[in-house]
């Protein structure tokens, strides 16, 4: 079941303001290093605060890969037990599977109203492509959040990689080379990082572009997050605030 973004758009204009009003505001740093016109900006998750960011302090033309699931009334319940909450304590896991229900016909109103494009990991996929593809061809900016749940050191998880594909029907169809530009999130710095982008390589194989420039975007991402003053990282995964890791660890 998707929600008609027609119909409730007065809805979601509504919590949109109540977020933009109780959300901590945030100083973005580096815009001057996004390209002009298309290009990928690829941060770190920091849990619901990326998206919450980029709705609220990125413009009109940047649109956001979401979870196909959270735009389904009936797939966001399992979805984001799932995703968000299945780490919490036993003890309390019973309240957030009644909690992922609740949330699931607000999830459906916000997602399919925001600047959104769904992502899927099956058949789909190739619109997800598509659409993004279009975008970009249109000098849209297209950000994409690409943690799973595997350690790749304090500040980040590691990336999935396939996004770094879009870059080839791009490149087909334009003739550019697509630039990825790395973002840091620090909800604790009250902070939003952009950093140097790196671009596209069409004569290389692609498994070797995705590597490097995953690679690139992870380790950026990391400096970042070590070149500000130490604080606690907000994790992809929902974990307890106590465990926040520190930017950069005491031992260190």
């Amino acid at each position: 079941m998707k929600l008609s973004a027609k119909t409730f758009d007065p809805l979601f204009r509504l919590i949109r303001r109540v977020v933009d009003i109780c959300y901590p505001k945030q100083q973005v740093v580096g815009f001057e290093n996004v390209p002009d016109g298309a290009a990928v900006i690829v941060g770190n998750h920091t849990q619901m605060n990326g998206p919450i960011v980029c709705e609220l302090y990125f413009s009109e033309d940047c649109f956001t890969w979401c979870a196909g699931q959270m735009m389904n009334v009936r797939e966001v319940p399992s979805y984001a037990f799932a995703d968000f909450w299945s780490e919490k304590p036993l003890r309390s896991r019973w309240f957030y599977k009644i909690l992922s229900y609740l949330i699931a016909p607000l999830s459906a109103v916000v997602f399919n109203n925001a600047r959104t494009i769904p992502v899927y990991h099956d058949s789909r996929i190739l619109t997800t492509f598509k659409t993004t593809v279009g975008k970009l061809k249109n000098g849209k900016r297209v950000v994409i959040f690409p943690e799973y749940a595997k350690e790749y050191n304090n500040v980040i998880c590691d990336f999935r990689d396939r996004f770094i594909d879009v870059a080839k029907p791009y490149y087909r169809q334009t003739g550019k080379e697509l630039s990825f530009v790395p973002m840091y999130i620090a909800p604790n710095l009250k902070k939003v990082i952009l950093g140097k982008p790196v671009k596209f390589c069409a004569e290389n194989p692609i498994e070797e572009e995705r590597r490097r420039i995953c690679d690139y975007l992870m380790n950026e991402i990391t400096g970042i997050a070590e070149a500000c003053p130490v604080h606690r990282v907000v994790p992809y995964k929902n974990i307890p605030k106590k465990l926040y890791p520190l930017s950069i660890p005491k031992e260190r």
